[in-house]
């Protein structure tokens, strides 16, 4: 595919901030974000779906959902779009998105958790790479978390050449090259059955929170068997699995699952929902040394 890369993040620019997943419960939260955004030299758009929800999800409906999403991607004065928080609602979406908007006004546009839902059907039905980062209402939001900060800044503004796990495990021996590309492991899985995967080698990243063991395993094994995921993934770099009952078990069922499939791969990178957590590209070429745990980014992923 031929990616389309975003302009890269500089002072003076604006970032919308943008809810069409969950339902913002604490609006002080994005006010708070706002300000810390503001103050580090960047303007702020606050989108309306953060004030407004129905149900557990944020706008009144879906469709104000979509027009906002559409709206900040159209609006020639918003730089970058970062979304507020995950939790429900983008699923309902992306047969509803209009990704010629999106095409023709290529931006940076981040979040991880529900959001994994946006950052891989965009770059599938555009090209565009997006980014799994950090997110205005529980990172810019509350505490803030230096190295959380300063990787954000950093990949947003091109400074980012590579990714180290801090806590390395080797679950397969071996290196990969391909596209970095994943997110959430749930919110991956919920994909199943649509056309969400890239016709490209792919380096699978992976990260999810309060998920029992037997419905990791689950989800791994739903996820592939998507042919199409069986066929492109060629390594898997572990995030964090926040909030596990069991690590030791949850290591014992990689290694299972990467072996069965001779697929390279290690745990320990910071892809999580923690509060410490790397941003990082999806859809730029890169590659994999598993028994380092190392990333390499190979080419420029904004302009």
């Amino acid at each position: 595919m031929n990616s389309i890369k975003p302009k890269k993040l500089k002072k003076g620019d604006t970032i919308g901030i943008l809810a069409v997943s969950g339902r913002i419960k604490e609006y002080e939260r994005i006010e708070k974000a706002a300000d810390y955004l503001e103050k580090q030299g960047y303007k702020v758009v606050i989108s309306n779906t953060c004030k407004t929800s129905h149900r557990y999800m944020a706008g009144n409906s879906d469709e104000e959902c979509i027009k906002a999403f559409h709206n900040f991607f159209e609006d020639k004065n918003i730089d970058a779009i970062l979304c507020a928080r995950g939790g429900y609602g983008t699923l309902r979406l992306i047969d509803k998105i209009n990704w010629k908007i999106i095409k023709n006004n290529p931006k940076i546009f981040a979040g991880y958790s529900d959001i994994t839902t946006l950052l891989t059907m965009i770059y599938k039905k555009t090209g565009l790479i997006t980014f799994h980062s950090a997110m205005a209402n529980g990172d810019f939001g509350d505490e803030i978390d230096e190295y959380t900060v300063k990787s954000f800044f950093n990949t947003l503004q091109g400074k980012t050449k590579e990714y180290k796990a801090y806590n390395n495990v080797v679950l397969n021996k071996g290196k990969a090259k391909g596209i970095l590309w994943g997110g959430n492991l749930s919110t991956l899985t919920a994909l199943s059955g649509t056309n969400f995967v890239p016709d490209e080698d792919l380096i699978l990243f992976l990260e999810d929170l309060n998920e029992p063991i037997y419905k990791i395993d689950k989800m791994l094994t739903q996820l592939f068997n998507v042919k199409e995921i069986a066929k492109n993934v060629k390594g898997i770099a572990f995030g964090e699995f926040k909030d596990i009952e069991n690590i030791q078990m949850l290591e014992e069922l990689e290694k299972e699952f990467v072996k069965e499939y001779n697929i390279p791969s290690c745990s320990g990178f910071r892809f999580t929902h923690n509060k410490t957590k790397d941003t990082i590209p999806v859809g730029i070429q890169a590659e994999f040394i598993a028994n380092t745990g190392e990333i390499f980014i190979s080419d420029e992923f904004v302009n």
